[in-house]
């Protein structure tokens, strides 16, 4: 004989399965170091207060600097502080303000001033030459600058996000200055990641010599970054979910 489910019955247990699929598509990620990309052999690893760098003790220059920057950390009183300072956690030869003296490049800065005005010692440490790296002086002010103020941007609108930057070497011989040799990257790469509503992410590469071209030109896929780069960037994702951000670049899902 067959039994008859009852209106209720029938109901509860609709709901009971929606309420499993539910809790199937809503993946918990934890964003605990979300930001830090998958190591590389022979890094030194550096954290500080607003970021964590990877050091790279040939080039003297970082291979990443990555933070979380959130709403409450694009502003704040502290000043940014004029001078730049030795890294005494790295190893001699290291970078120091005599290798840029009269060099014609710039103090690139990874994690930039204008995310640190939250806190003294944040600013002070943004200012490290491990932060760092000899930048185009157009590329510094202009493009580079656009992004960062984007980035902060970004950040108030979604509450926080997430950024890895640094250097691109190409293969072949470095430019390098002063007595240390610090080398002189080729390109800059730039990746940014949203959790906060449809999770997103983008790339972007740019030349040691470009200041002036519209930021738009260069946006690209994180895909395409870590195939420049060879770094991995954002592996404590959930795979499907890094898949798919890693291989879509949508600016408009960003305005």
């Amino acid at each position: 004989m067959k039994r008859k489910c009852s209106s209720r019955t029938v109901t509860l247990w609709l709901l009971a399965l929606c309420s499993m699929v539910s809790c199937a598509q809503r993946q918990e990620v934890k964003t605990e170091g979300i930001e830090i990309p998958a190591p590389i052999a022979g890094e030194i690893i550096l954290k500080r207060m607003a970021y964590t760098t990877s050091y790279n003790k040939e080039t003297r220059c970082p291979n990443w600097v990555a933070w979380k920057l959130t709403a409450d950390h694009t502003d704040g009183n502290v000043k940014r502080i004029n001078g730049y300072w030795e890294d005494e956690e790295v190893p001699k030869p290291r970078a120091t303000r005599a290798d840029y003296k009269k060099s014609g490049w710039s103090h690139g800065h990874m994690c930039p001033a204008g995310d640190n005005k939250w806190d003294e010692q944040a600013m002070r440490e943004s200012n490290l030459l491990t932060n760092m790296c000899p930048q185009d002086s157009k590329l510094n002010s202009g493009l580079w600058n656009s992004v960062e103020a984007d980035c902060r941007k970004w950040a108030r609108k979604y509450g926080e996000v997430y950024i890895v930057c640094g250097p691109v070497l190409m293969k072949g011989k470095h430019q390098t200055i002063g007595r240390n040799k610090v080398v002189v990257p080729e390109a800059f790469f730039k990746v940014v990641l949203c959790l906060k509503g449809k999770p997103k992410a983008f790339g972007i590469v740019v030349r040691n010599t470009e200041g002036t071209k519209k930021r738009d030109l260069y946006y690209n896929t994180v895909d395409e970054i870590e195939r420049i780069t060879g770094m991995d960037f954002f592996p404590n994702l959930p795979d499907d979910l890094e898949n798919k951000i890693e291989a879509q670049r949508n600016m408009r899902a960003w305005k």
